[in-house]
């Protein structure tokens, strides 16, 4: 029985982490459990195992009963957390679908992307990613779905509510004036 958990645990991630070089986390999402102890002991050997590698050094480094497998894009890292028994090759290319998924949806995606636009970079994620599996390798599906859900929100935003506002509605008042928004009332939480 233990080796069909196993089994079913190698075939995708536990968890992707995108780091700044700075060490700076700009997206982590973790598919397996962990408590925040072991969140943290994990951001914590990323931090000391990845940033300070030369650039012609291996994106693999192993770590117990999983690894770590990385690429450098610019000033950012992207580091998928994997079994120790699952191909390095196909989560590296796997996290370049991912990077070019990003850049198709913000045009050459950087880190402020990633900062101001949280969120819809989870949304990218997951809609290519289900617990940590790839379930939809075509940037151009994924792209579709997420811009048809944009769509859908515009057309049952309230009349006279700002649907960008909605579509945003993670962000702090801040973030949205930083991003050239008029900040004001979101989705019914009465702010």
């Amino acid at each position: 029985m233990d080796s069909i958990a196993n089994r079913v645990n190698a075939i995708g991630w536990n968890f992707v982490i995108l780091m700044s070089r700075q060490g700076k986390i700009r997206l982590s999402e973790f598919f397996s459990s962990y408590t925040e102890s072991e969140k943290r002991r994990i951001i914590r050997d990323i931090t000391s195992e990845v940033l300070p590698r030369q650039p012609k050094m291996c994106n693999i480094i192993e770590k117990g009963d999983s690894k770590f497998v990385y690429r450098r894009y610019a000033s950012l890292y992207f580091i998928a957390g994997v079994p120790s028994d699952m191909n390095e090759l196909l989560v590296l290319e796997q996290i370049h679908l991912f990077v070019e998924a990003l850049d198709g949806y913000f045009n050459s995606v950087c880190e402020l992307d990633l900062v101001f636009s949280l969120h819809k970079s989870l949304m990218i994620l997951f809609e290519m990613f289900i617990g940590g599996m790839l379930c939809e390798s075509n940037k151009r599906d994924v792209l579709r779905s997420i811009i048809e859900a944009e769509e859908l929100v515009e057309e049952t935003a309230k009349p006279g509510e700002d649907a960008k506002s909605q579509l945003d509605d993670g962000l702090t008042f801040h973030e949205q004036f930083q991003l050239g928004r008029k900040p004001g009332k979101r989705g019914g939480r009465g702010f």
